[in-house]
Order: structure tokens, then sequence, then C-alpha cells
């Protein structure tokens, strides 16, 4: 046992790494061939209760701690398909999140329940595609018409954008408001008007990743999440905990290269010994562990501030900024150590690199995560959490 996890987050741990083996593996190649997770495998989370991990027993979660969502997101990293792990963290803590938060009693029976059921999935739509990191400068509307909001605008880079059930929308109410002027909603796929096209991508191959536009799509007044005008507020609160995932993501995904190029060197041989008998591949490999390690424990340690219920944007955008970064650096390193295997599609290497580059890009890039941490620690900025 260490500090953070007990004995029973250990036997999480063990039985979803089973489950995973028995129920997911065997599919993932198929799965990054066709570039479509097959609907079952949702309802197979949902029945083991993986969807509703974090989420209120009262809508049918587990309420349990961030660390057994740690261990959740780690294990996911090991299956070898970045796609499928974001496919199933995008529903779990980017589209469920907000509806955990915002959505009013009703709405939480609606959709909550279903999707940590696994009947339904949702995504987060906030990326437009003129503008991306600049959620302020988002070109969305939706005006208020009698009962019924009325959306206007177009969506990109949204994962299970194609095949989800519903979608969480920002949009501006109010744009001469600037970011004062945005709000949340939920909108029902099967609402008139809403047209998803699917992206082709380096990596993520396995998940569905969709340009939406919305025209003239009517949503009744109750699918507006939480106030109008706090969106934006809304949006930075959520963030620091989907950075803060990606950075975990980042650190999972490192240790998996890392085992995998060791145990490829133990038995790969060259000049009459193994490969990992060369001191500057051992020197390598031992600065790489030492990284990740670090990485690692700042991540766990900001997983227990934010489980505590302390605002850690700054420590999650720093976790998300080097994390990536270090996994990127690994993926090159661990892939350049098998050689012409490494290029290989055959060998894991290849797509774990494809797979980490969207790293610094997804979720806030590194840039702005810069200049996020340098208005906090030169500028002496406070962001603060929007108000319940």
């Amino acid at each position: 046992m260490s500090r953070y996890f007990t004995e029973e987050h250990d036997l999480f741990r063990k039985s979803f790494q089973e489950f995973l083996q028995k129920e997911v593996v065997p599919h993932i190649e198929k799965w990054e061939e066709t570039g479509t997770i097959e609907r079952f495998i949702w309802k197979k989370f949902g029945e083991m209760g993986y969807f509703g991990l974090n989420q209120p027993e009262e809508y049918g979660g587990m309420g349990l701690d961030l660390f057994y969502t740690v261990i959740f997101l780690e294990e996911l990293q090991k299956v070898n398909s970045g796609g499928f792990a974001a496919a199933m963290w995008a529903h779990a803590y980017l589209a469920m999140t907000h509806l955990k938060v915002e959505a009013d009693h009703d709405l939480k029976e609606k959709y909550l329940t279903p999707a940590i059921d696994g009947d339904k999935i949702g995504c987060l739509c906030i990326s437009e595609p003129f503008g991306g990191s600049d959620v302020a400068g988002m070109k969305t509307t939706a005006v208020k018409k009698g009962d019924k909001y009325i959306i206007n605008g177009s969506k990109t880079f949204i994962t299970n954008g194609v095949y989800a059930d519903f979608y969480v929308v920002a949009a501006k109410t109010a744009p001469e408001k600037g970011n004062k002027g945005m709000s949340m909603f939920l909108v029902d796929k099967e609402v008139k008007g809403i047209s998803a096209t699917k992206l082709n991508k380096l990596g993520w191959r396995a998940s569905d990743t969709a340009e939406l536009a919305f025209d003239n799509v009517e949503i009744p007044e109750e699918y507006l999440l939480g106030e109008e005008g706090k969106g934006f507020n809304y949006i930075m609160q959520h963030f620091a905990m989907e950075r803060l995932i990606m950075g975990i993501n980042a650190h999972a995904r490192s240790e998996f290269a890392l085992d995998y190029a060791m145990g490829y060197m133990k038995e790969r041989e060259a000049f009459g010994k193994t490969l990992d008998k060369f001191q500057v591949l051992r020197h390598s490999l031992a600065e790489m562990v030492s990284e990740v390690e670090v990485i690692k424990e700042f991540n766990y340690a900001t997983a227990q501030r934010l489980n505590d219920g302390d605002y850690v944007v700054k420590e999650a955008s720093m976790s998300k900024l080097l994390a990536t970064k270090i996994a990127d650096e690994v993926m090159y390193k661990c892939l350049q150590m098998l050689g012409g295997y490494g290029y290989m599609e055959d060998y894991p290497m290849a797509r774990l690199l494809r797979d980490s580059r969207l790293g610094p890009i997804g979720g806030g890039t590194s840039e702005i995560l810069k200049e996020i941490i340098a208005k906090m620690v030169i500028d002496k900025k406070e962001y603060k959490p929007a108000a319940r």
C-alpha cells in the first residue's frame, strides 16, 4: 500500500486489469482499424460501474474517491489505444462532469443515469474551427426565443461526436459580454439540425472525433445547464480535472512504454550481449524512469488536493504541461531503442508515439498552459471556481 492507494484500491486495479484484458484487448486492433468502438463495450463498462466511479449514488454512481478514477485512467493507457481510452474518459469525465455539477434533477435522471449505465454516450463540445484554445472567442450562439433556445454554430475536435447520444454544448447567450455571456446546454442527438463529420487523425484512431454543425437547433429552456452566463466559469472549473486527467494519462503511458522497452532490451542481443547491458541505453532509461516517477508523484499529490476540494488550476496546468512533454520524449527514445522494429506497426511503439503526440495539443495546448501558469506566478492572477 502507498499513502494514496488502499487495499481496496489495489483490488479494484487488479479486477479492472482483468476486465480490460478479457473484454477490451481482443477488440483493440479491429477498433483501431475501423475507427469505430462497438456499442457493446460501453454497456459492459456501465454494468461494471466504471462510468460511475465518482458519480453520486442517487443516480446510479458509486461516489468513490478520486484515486479510483486515477486507477481507471492509468490502466486504460495500458491497452495501447489512446483512442479507446479517450472515448471512455471523455464520456465519463468531460460530458458527464457537466451533468453531475450543473444539470437539474430531471436532466440527471434522463441523461446522467443512462450515461452511468452505458446506455447513452456523451461528448463535450467547446472547441471551434476558428478557435480551439481561445474559449472566450467562441462564435456559437444560443438565442432565447420564447421557452426555447436556438443554437447556431460549429464545433470541432469533439471526441465521441459522431456516435454520441447527447452533446454538452458551450454557446454565447450574450455575445456582447464576451466570456461572461457564455452558457452551457444539453442537446439530444435526436433534435433536428445537427450534422456530424468524422475527422481523419494521425493518432487516437479507435475513437471517433467529429466536426459538428448546429443549424437552428431548437432545445427547451430546461436544457440550459446551470445558470445563463456562467458557462465560461463552469468550463474553467472543469478544465482543472481534464488537464490533470491528461497529465495522469501521460505518466501512465510513459510507464507502459518504458516497461515494454525494458522487456525488449532484455531479449534483444547485439555484439554478444543484450541491449540492457549497454551503458548509454541503461543511463537513458534511468533518466526517463526518474522523470516519470517525479511527475507521477506530483500528479498523485494534485489528485489528492482535488479530491479534498482544493481548486488546483495551476497545479493541473503544470501536470499536463510537464507530463505530456515527458511522455513524448519517452515515446521518441523508446521507439529508438527498438531500432527498425520501433517503426513497424506490428510493434506497439509506433502507435504509442502517434497517440502520445496529442498530449501537448488537446485540452489546452502547452503554449496556452504556459501562459496560464505565467499569469498566476508572474502577474499573481487568481482563478476562482464558479459559485454553485
